[in-house]
């Protein structure tokens, strides 16, 4: 998304901002803190400051890369402020499985489906932060590694090396589940 000429910084392009990105902060934020709460109070977090330094926005980088830094940095201030738990379920997979409608005679697939989905994220709220929002970030989100780096504000052999490690840092945690199966 590109700034519009309309105005220096038309409250309504905000809005359209907000509207378009909401959903995905929403997931970034979730799988930083773990907590759907927490998510959704860094998520407002970062919108009320979003809006309140919106006229100040100089346009440096893209309102889009903007936004999600700040809701990063809310979610990890969040974090910190708690002591540290396990993350809950990803809602899309529990979403996506059950109405698959795949509930037919395979229940135990289901469970082991399950157990995985939450051996992945405990491994994932394992993670060191820094390799964490990285992981999350390109891996979960999709984004590039050149988008991660904006929106960090580290280099893109940072970003790599980072993910790199915590994909390792993952494998290692998970290497006992998935060897019992």
């Amino acid at each position: 998304m590109t700034r519009s000429r309309e105005g220096p910084n038309d409250l309504a392009e905000f809005e359209r901002l907000v509207t378009e990105y909401a959903d995905r902060i929403y997931r970034v934020t979730l799988r930083i803190t773990g907590s759907p709460a927490d998510a959704e109070d860094a998520m407002q977090e970062a919108f009320l400051s979003g809006f309140e330094h919106w006229e100040t926005f100089r346009g440096e980088s893209s309102p889009v890369t903007w936004l999600y830094r700040i809701a990063v940095n809310a979610a990890v201030t969040r974090l910190r402020q708690k002591h540290r738990q396990p993350a809950e379920p990803l809602e899309a997979i529990d979403e996506s499985l059950s109405q698959s409608g795949q509930w037919g005679g395979d229940v135990s697939r289901y469970a082991e489906l399950n157990e995985l989905q939450r051996q992945i994220e405990k491994g994932i709220a394992s993670l060191p932060e820094e390799q964490r929002i990285v992981l999350v970030l390109r891996d979960a989100e999709g984004m590039s590694t050149a988008e991660v780096a904006r929106i960090l504000q580290i280099t893109e052999a940072n970003v790599k090396t980072r993910l790199h490690r915590a994909r390792l840092t993952l494998r290692d945690y998970l290497a006992p589940f998935m060897s019992s199966r």
